[in-house]
C-alpha cells in the first residue's frame, strides 16, 4: 500500500526502506487464526464433539439463568410444557452457589489441569527414564513407574487441549454436587448460621449407604458434610484459578488461608510485624466464613456483583459483538481517521475505544481489534512493535472507558455505595485523557517518520457507513439512557438494553426493500392487537388466550403497557416476516462470522443448509451470543471468587484495622510514599492477573488507608483501578502486549516496553485527580467536617459548574493542564512535537508536562522532605496548585515555540523536519 510520507524535501519515501515494508507478511489475521491466538494464550481447549456440544449446552444455560435472574431477580417461573410450572425462588447464597458452579464446571470443561509442561509434570516425567537408566527397562520397579505414569497422564494431562481427563469429570462432579447442597438442604445451612458447621449431619447421615464403608473413619464421624463440602469447595475454586488464572494467584489466595489458620503464632510484641497478629481460628470457623457467606468468602460481595451486574454487560457485550458491531466500530474508525496523518494507528485507538464499550477483557479487545488494525499499522510504516504496543495500550483503556468499562467498575459501585451514573461521570474525563495521551503520542510518532493516512480503498466514506450501521449506536444510547436519565438499577439497564439490542437486530435483518412494508403491516398489527388486548381485557394477547382477562384499561395506560413491551413485538414482528421469506439476504446486517461458521457446521450435521436460512442465523446469533457469553464470564466469576477469599480472610480475622495501623505507620505519615507504595504493589500484583482481582485484593488492604489520609473514596478507588489496568501493559508479565506481539509477529517484552510508555499518562492521571478531586468532578461537601471520612465527597452538579469561582480554578484549569501535560508528556516520550527535541527540552517537556499535570505530587513531595528536617510550611494549596500549573504552562510554552521555530527553519537543528 502506498501512504502519503514525504521527507522534508517533498519525494516520495520508498515504504522499502522502513520497518513494516512491503516485503513483510502484512495480510490482516483472520477470524479463526485470532480465535486461536486467543485461545493459546488463555490455554483454552479447542474441543470437538460431544464435549463441544457439552459446552455450549452449560454456556447457554448458564446464561438463560442470568436472563433469569436481571428480568425476575430470585424469583421467577420457569414454564414446563405438560408438566405444570416451576415456581423457583432463591435465597442470595443459592444464586451465589449456582453461578460460581456454573463456572467451575464450564471451566473443568474448557481449561486442562496440566499440558505437561508445567515444573511439577517435568519433574515428575523424569522419574521414569531415572528408574530405566538405574535399574534397567524389566526392572519391576521401573514397569510399576512406567504404569503409574502412562495412568497420571491419562487422568491429568491434556497436552494438546483437546479432551476431557477423568479428573476433569471428578471435579464437575464435585461442583455439581456442593451446588445441589446448597439447593436441597438450605435450612441446615442456616441453621449452622447459628450453631456452627460442626452441628450439620455427618455424610454417613446424609448419605446412608455408607455407613458401612465409612461409618468408623475418624476424620468422616468427627466432621460433617458440610464441612466436607466447604473443604471440597474452596480446593475446587483454588484449582480453578490455577487454570485459568496461573500458579501466583492460586498461591496468593492460599497463602490467606493457611495465615487465616496459623496467622495467631504470630508475636504480637514483633515491631511492625506484630500487627498482622490475628486470634486463633479452627477450620470450621474459616470454612464457614469463606463458604457459607454473602458478606465475605466465596460467595462475598464480589460473585453477589458478578451476579448482579457483571455477567449481564458480559452477555450485553457479546450480543453486541455477534451483532457485528465490532468490525462495524473499526470500520468507523477508520472511516473517521484512516486519511489522517498517522490514520492507522489513531484508527486503531478509537476503534479500541469503541470495542472498550463491548468487552472489557484487554486480551480478547488486542486481539479482536488488533488482527485488523496491526497489519494496516505496519503496513503504512509503524515498526511492528510499536504497531503491537499501540493495539494493546489502547485495548487496556477499555476497562476504564465509560459506559461500560469493565467488571472492576461494578465493583465499585458495590464497595463505594455509588450509582453506576456516578460513576460513569467521575470516570468519564481521566479516560479522555488516556485515549488522547495515545492518540498524541501515536501522531508524534507519524511525525517523526512521516507515516500518513491509508488509501481510500481500505476506508469507507463515513455517511455511507452510518448510514448502513447506525442501529449498533441505538444500544449504548439506550444504556446511558437507562442509566444516567432514567436512573435505573446497572442489572434493569442492561437487561432492557439487552432486550432491545435483540429486538432491533431482528427487525434488521428482516429488513429490505421488498420485505419492509410486509415488515411494517406485521409490526404494526402486533401493536394494534396489543393494543386492544389491554383495552379490552386489561392483559396481553397471551392473557386472554389463558382465560386471565380482567377490566379493560383506559386508552392511555394500554399504550403506556404497549410501549414498554415495544421491544418484544419488534422481536415477534422480525421472526414472523423471517418466517415468510427465510432465504431473505439482509443487506444492512453482518453479523459477526462466527455465527455463520456455528450455522454452516449445524447444518453440515444434520445434513440440511442452513447457513442461508435466515431464521435459523438469527437463532443462532441469539444461542451463539450466549454460549460467547458464558465462556467469557468463566475467568471473571472464577477471578471474583478467588479474589473474594481475601477480603474475607481479612473480615473473620480482624485483620483490616491491623493492616490499616502497619501500612499508615510504614509510610511515615507521606500520602506521596502512600500512593507510591499502592500503585507499585498494583503493578506488582497486576501482572499476569485480571484487573478484578488486583482491585479487588488492594481495595482490600489499600483503601482506607488512602481514605484515612484524606482521599475522597471514589478517588481512592478509581486510582488503584488504573493502577490495575496498567498491569496488562507493564512487562515483564504485559498480557495484553504479549498478546499484540502474537498478531504483530514482534518482540514480546520490547512490544510490551513500548505499550507502557505510551500509556505513561494513565500512570500520571490517577496522581492527577488524587491531588485534585475537580479533575473526576468531585467536590467536598459543605458540611464535610461533621461527616465520616468517607461521605465528605460528592460528584458535582450543574450549579456548581455554573459557580465559576469554584469550577473555574478547580475544574477547568487543572482539566486544562491536564490535557496540555500529555502534549508534553507525548513529546518527552516520542522525542519529537513540531521536529525533534534534543534530551534538554525532552527534559524540560518532561518537567513541564509533571507541572501542569499533577504539580500536587512535586509539591507534597517537597513539604514531607521539609517535614523529615523538622522544618514546616504553610501556604494556601489551590494558589500553590495554579502557580506551579502556571509555570509548567510558561515553560511549556517556551518551549514548542522553540520546537516550531526549528521545524520551521530546518537549517538550524542537525535533523531534518518532517512534515
Amino acid at each position: 500500500m502506498n501512504t502519503n510520507d514525504q521527507s522534508d524535501g517533498g519525494t516520495d519515501t520508498p515504504t522499502d526502506d522502513r520497518e513494516g515494508s512491503d516485503d513483510e507478511p502484512t495480510d490482516a489475521v483472520s477470524h479463526e487464526e485470532a480465535e486461536e491466538l486467543i485461545q493459546e494464550i488463555e490455554r483454552r481447549r479447542s474441543l470437538q464433539g460431544g464435549a463441544a456440544v457439552a459446552v455450549a449446552a452449560i454456556g447457554i444455560l448458564f446464561s438463560v439463568f442470568q436472563l433469569f435472574l436481571a428480568a425476575r431477580s430470585f424469583s421467577f417461573t420457569i414454564w414446563l410444557p405438560i408438566v405444570d410450572n416451576w415456581q423457583v425462588s432463591l435465597q442470595l447464597l443459592q444464586a451465589n452457589a449456582i453461578h460460581v458452579s456454573f463456572a467451575l464446571v464450564l471451566t473443568f470443561l474448557l481449561f486442562p489441569a496440566s499440558m505437561g509442561d508445567g515444573i511439577v509434570a517435568r519433574n515428575l516425567g523424569r522419574i521414569v527414564p531415572t528408574a530405566s537408566s538405574n535399574l534397567g527397562d524389566r526392572n519391576p520397579l521401573t514397569r510399576l513407574l512406567e504404569s503409574a505414569r502412562a495412568a497420571s497422564r491419562w487422568a491429568f494431562l491434556d497436552p494438546d487441549r483437546e479432551r476431557v481427563t477423568p479428573f476433569d469429570l471428578l471435579c464437575i462432579g464435585a461442583s455439581i454436587l456442593s451446588a445441589g447442597y446448597f439447593l436441597t438442604e438450605f435450612s441446615e445451612i442456616q441453621n449452622m448460621r447459628v450453631f456452627g458447621l460442626q452441628s450439620g449431619r455427618p455424610i454417613t447421615e446424609v448419605y446412608a449407604f455408607l455407613q458401612p464403608l465409612l461409618g468408623g473413619v475418624p476424620f468422616v464421624s468427627e466432621y460433617s458434610y458440610a464441612m466436607i463440602l466447604g473443604v471440597v469447595g474452596v480446593l475446587l475454586v483454588l484449582e480453578a484459578t490455577r487454570r485459568t488464572l496461573g500458579l501466583p494467584l492460586m498461591i496468593i489466595v492460599a497463602t490467606f488461608i493457611v495465615y487465616a489458620r496459623w496467622g495467631y503464632l504470630i508475636s504480637s510484641g514483633t515491631p511492625f510485624i506484630g500487627l498482622l497478629a490475628i486470634p486463633e481460628l479452627t477450620w470450621p470457623d474459616i470454612v464457614q466464613n469463606l463458604w457459607y457467606n454473602t458478606e465475605n468468602g466465596v460467595f462475598g460481595i464480589p460473585v453477589t456483583v458478578s451476579v448482579s451486574f457483571i455477567y449481564i454487560f458480559i452477555l450485553f457485550g457479546s450480543f453486541l459483538e455477534m451483532s457485528g458491531a465490532g468490525q462495524w466500530f473499526i470500520d468507523l474508525a477508520y472511516a473517521v481517521t484512516g486519511n489522517r496523518k498517522g490514520g492507522p494507528a489513531k484508527a486503531s485507538i478509537l476503534a479500541s475505544g469503541f470495542m472498550g464499550t463491548i468487552s472489557g477483557s484487554s486480551i480478547a479487545n488486542t486481539v479482536t481489534t488488533g488482527a485488523f488494525t496491526i497489519p494496516l499499522m505496519k503496513r503504512s510504516g509503524y515498526s511492528p512493535e510499536f504497531s503491537g504496543a499501540v493495539e494493546s495500550s489502547a485495548s487496556s483503556g477499555g476497562q476504564i472507558l465509560p459506559p461500560v468499562m469493565g467488571a472492576a467498575a461494578f465493583l465499585m459501585v458495590q464497595y463505594t455505595a455509588t450509582p453506576f451514573a456516578d460513576i460513569i461521570i467521575v470516570a468519564t474525563i481521566p479516560a479522555i485523557v488516556f485515549f488522547f495521551g495515545v492518540w498524541v503520542m501515536v501522531h508524534l510518532k507519524a511525525v517523526e517518520q512521516g507515516i500518513g493516512g491509508v488509501e481510500d480503498a481500505d476506508t469507507v466514506p463515513i455517511g455511507a457507513h452510518l448510514k448502513r450501521g447506525w442501529f449498533y449506536l441505538v444500544p449504548i444510547g439506550l444504556l446511558l439512557y437507562y442509566l444516567i436519565i432514567e436512573r435505573l438499577s446497572v442489572s434493569r439497564s442492561a437487561w432492557f438494553t439487552l432486550v432491545a439490542l435483540v429486538g432491533l437486530i431482528a427487525l434488521v435483518s428482516a429488513y429490505s426493500e421488498e420485505t419492509r412494508g410486509r415488515l411494517l403491516g406485521v409490526f404494526a398489527a402486533i401493536v394494534g392487537v396489543e393494543l386492544a388486548s389491554y383495552a379490552v381485557g386489561g392483559v396481553p394477547v397471551t392473557g386472554l388466550v389463558t382465560g386471565a382477562s380482567s377490566a379493560g384499561l383506559p386508552v392511555g395506560e394500554a399504550l403506556d403497557r404497549v410501549v414498554s413491551r415495544i421491544e418484544w413485538y419488534a422481536m415477534l414482528a422480525g421472526a414472523l416476516t423471517l418466517l415468510s421469506r427465510p432465504n431473505l439476504d439482509a443487506p444492512l446486517l453482518d453479523l459477526n462470522p462466527a455465527v455463520g461458521e456455528t450455522a454452516d457446521s449445524i447444518g453440515d450435521r444434520t445434513g440440511r443448509d442452513l447457513g442461508d436460512n435466515q431464521p435459523f442465523r438469527l437463532g443462532t446469533f441469539v444461542v451463539k451470543s450466549m454460549d460467547e457469553g458464558a465462556r467469557t464470564a468463566v475467568p471473571v466469576v472464577i477471578a471474583v471468587a478467588a479474589a473474594g477469599i481475601i477480603p474475607g480472610v481479612i473480615s473473620v480475622s480482624g485483620l483490616g484495622p491491623n493492616l490499616t495501623s502497619l501500612l499508615l505507620t510504614l509510610s511515615g505519615g507521606s500520602l506521596v510514599i502512600m500512593l507510591l507504595v499502592t500503585a507499585v504493589a498494583s503493578i506488582i500484583l497486576g501482572m499476569g492477573m485480571p484487573t478484578t482481582v488486583t482491585y479487588i485484593i488492594l481495595i482490600s488492604m489499600l483503601a482506607t488507608p488512602l481514605v484515612e489520609f484524606g482521599l475522597p473514596l471514589l478517588a481512592a478507588h478509581l486510582y488503584i483501578l488504573y493502577f490495575g489496568v496498567i498491569a496488562d501493559i507493564t512487562p515483564p508479565v504485559a498480557v495484553a502486549a504479549y498478546a499484540a506481539s502474537g498478531v504483530a509477529k514482534s518482540n514480546p517484552f520490547e512490544t510490551g516496553v513500548k505499550a507502557f510508555s505510551l500509556s505513561l499518562n494513565k500512570a500520571i492521571v490517577p496522581f492527577a485527580f488524587v491531588f485534585v478531586p475537580g479533575i473526576i468532578l468531585l467536590r467536598e461537601k459543605e458540611n464535610a467536617a461533621e461527616l465520616p471520612i468517607r461521605e465528605q465527597y460528592r460528584v458535582v452538579g450543574v450549579s456548581d459548574l455554573m459557580e465559576l469561582s469554584y469550577s473555574i480554578p478547580e475544574i477547568l484549569i487543572p482539566v486544562a493542564g491536564v490535557f496540555l501535560g500529555v502534549i508534553a508528556l507525548g513529546a518527552t516520550v516520542i522525542g519529537t512535537l513540531y521536529t525533534s527535541a534534543n534530551r534538554l527540552e525532552r527534559s524540560g517537556f518532561a518537567l513541564s508536562s509533571l507541572l501542569l499535570m499533577a504539580p500536587g505530587m512535586l509539591s507534597t513531595s517537597v513539604f514531607d522532605l521539609l517535614g523529615v528536617v523538622g522544618v514546616t510550611a504553610s501556604v494556601d494549596a489551590l494558589a500553590l496548585d495554579l502557580t506551579l500549573r502556571g509555570i509548567g504552562l510558561v515553560l511549556f510554552v517556551v518551549l514548542a515555540a522553540k520546537n516550531r521555530q526549528q521545524a520551521t527553519n530546518p537549517g538550524e537543528v542537525n535533523q531534518p523536519t518532517v512534515s
